[in-house]
């Protein structure tokens, strides 16, 4: 019965070593092009996931860099192996300074940097992508998919959501220590978390002051007390 496949192709930012490099950018992307063209051939809808992990000290600015690289890869790639571009959907990371980034971002200038991603590369023809959480809790999530959504203003595309992580941790949470699920509780929370989501979809979730920031202060903090 199953409809749709996904394939991640994870890949690493490590600006001093120079990675990714141009050969796994394109190892990467023409693999998930070629996947594709199989799901395709199967009847199935394919989900092609190019993950950029948030691990690193990489910069917003090296992060829209390298992002614009592996998506313009990937959206050739699948072009030319023959791909339905319409029949098929992505699954991105959110642009992100890495982790340890010491350079601090508004959830505004991460929304403006992923739009600009997408102006730079995103074909028309796939109508929309749905981001993973990639290690972001629900709240920054929530925020940066809301601001995007806020800042696309010549796109086509529908921004939405495709989180497990982000959503199902909290609902762990309820469980811990008690010996057994939570039903009602999980069930209560789990609800509130897709309205959350849902309304971030659609750019009406009105974020606090701080929720989707990037703190590099913090990270200088974190990184001095370490060394």
């Amino acid at each position: 019965g199953a409809r749709f496949a996904k394939w991640r192709s994870p890949l690493v930012i490590d600006m001093e070593k120079k990675c990714p490099t141009d050969l796994a950018i394109r190892t990467n992307m023409h693999d998930l092009a070629r996947y594709a063209l199989i799901c395709q051939s199967e009847g199935l809808m394919p989900i092609v996931e190019p993950d950029i992990s948030l691990s690193g000290t990489h910069t917003l600015e090296e992060a829209v860099d390298i992002n614009i690289r592996v998506q313009s890869e990937l959206f050739k790639a699948m072009v030319d192996h023959g791909v339905f571009m319409a029949g098929s959907t992505l699954k991105p990371n959110i642009v992100n300074p890495g982790r340890d980034c010491p350079v601090s971002y508004t959830v505004e200038e991460i929304a403006a940097a992923n739009i600009f991603v997408f102006e730079q590369s995103f074909p028309v023809a796939m109508k929309g992508c749905n981001y993973l959480s990639g290690g972001q809790d629900l709240a920054s999530a929530a925020a940066r998919l809301s601001a995007i959504n806020k800042a696309n203003k010549k796109g086509p595309w529908n921004l939405s959501f495709s989180w497990s992580q982000a959503l199902q941790l909290p609902l762990l949470d309820l469980c811990r220590g008690k010996g057994d699920l939570q039903l009602e509780e999980m069930s209560k929370l789990y609800l509130q978390e897709l309205k959350l989501a849902s309304a971030s979809a659609k750019g009406e979730h009105e974020w606090t002051k701080g929720e989707g920031d990037h703190s590099g202060v913090k990270k200088m903090e974190k990184m001095a007390i370490l060394a």
